[in-house]
């Protein structure tokens, strides 16, 4: 079984297509998407309906229209909002497609920065933003090109990309990180990679404490504040999503899934499964590959 810690390890680029795209509905397609990290930019576009998203320090409600852009390392996550399915278009591309690797001084002093971390995005933009018109059209020529997958389109993708940053630049969206904040919410990275890589075990907040050399209160409010939810509920959405993994892949008991995923209560297995997937295991197990 894959025990990939919160740096989400599926690729989402290769050297020959540095980008993915993907239609995505929350919670429909998955209960949430819990907190994580990768090395690629990710571009959404908000088709219709809400969720709450976390990007850094940053969170917020999405609406209809808007355009989130998450940079490389940043932890992010989504959760749905009650009533509501968040329907959207999703673009997660390497930094390699605006030239992060070449030697003139736009890549320098423009988008390095960007992607290293050393200059901070305004994540959200909404329909109040001096230049959505232009980003709108602009996101959505991005998501075309996605779509398309063509060697033709990437060239008109790169375009577009830099054309988006251009942008943000201009309306100061894209400013220096400050320091002190970046590192506060690097606090719990390591207790986010016990969880995704030990989350068969009988982990407690007095473990997950010890690992980021806080005491356990500390801990308990620093986690929350930073990761939308507490530090168990977090470890059972990770359970959870490691759970629908193992049905949808393997020919296992649900009793034996409940077990690899850290659950010695089958019981309490069912009932956490239900609460955050909206269906039983048998019957997520049958969706899902019927879905294939």
């Amino acid at each position: 079984m894959n025990r990939a810690d919160s740096e989400e390890k599926r690729r989402h680029s290769s050297g020959l297509v540095p980008y993915s795209y993907y239609k995505c509905r929350i919670p429909d397609y998955f209960a949430n998407v819990p907190l994580h990290w990768h090395t690629e930019f990710e571009l959404n576009v908000i088709l219709s309906g809400r969720a709450e998203f976390i990007c850094g320090e940053k969170k917020f409600t999405s609406e209809e229209g808007d355009i989130i852009l998450i940079p490389p390392n940043v932890l992010h996550a989504i959760y749905p909002v009650q009533g509501f399915s968040q329907l959207y278009d999703t673009v997660v591309f390497s930094p390699d497609m605006i030239g992060a690797r070449d030697s003139d001084r736009c890549a320098a002093e423009c988008i390095r920065p960007i992607a290293n971390g050393s200059f901070g995005i305004d994540p959200r933009i909404t329909a109040e933003h001096i230049y959505y018109g232009e980003l709108k059209t602009t996101a959505e020529n991005i998501i075309s090109c996605a779509k398309g997958n063509s060697p033709r389109l990437d060239m008109l993708f790169k375009s577009e990309l830099l054309r988006l940053f251009w942008l943000l630049y201009e309306s100061g969206d894209i400013y220096p990180e400050n320091e002190t904040s970046a590192k506060q919410s690097e606090m719990i990275r390591p207790a986010l990679e016990l969880m995704n890589t030990r989350y068969f075990d009988n982990i407690t907040i007095e473990m997950l404490a010890a690992s980021v050399h806080l005491s356990s209160s500390y801990f308990m409010g620093c986690f929350k504040r930073y990761a939308g939810v507490g530090a168990m509920e977090y470890l059972g959405q990770i359970r959870i999503k490691k759970a629908c993994e193992l049905l949808s892949e393997r020919d296992i008991s649900v009793a034996d899934t409940a077990f690899e995923c850290g659950y010695r209560n089958i019981s309490n297995f069912n009932r956490q499964f239900k609460k955050t997937v909206g269906c039983t295991a048998s019957e997520y197990r049958k969706r899902s590959r019927t879905d294939r």
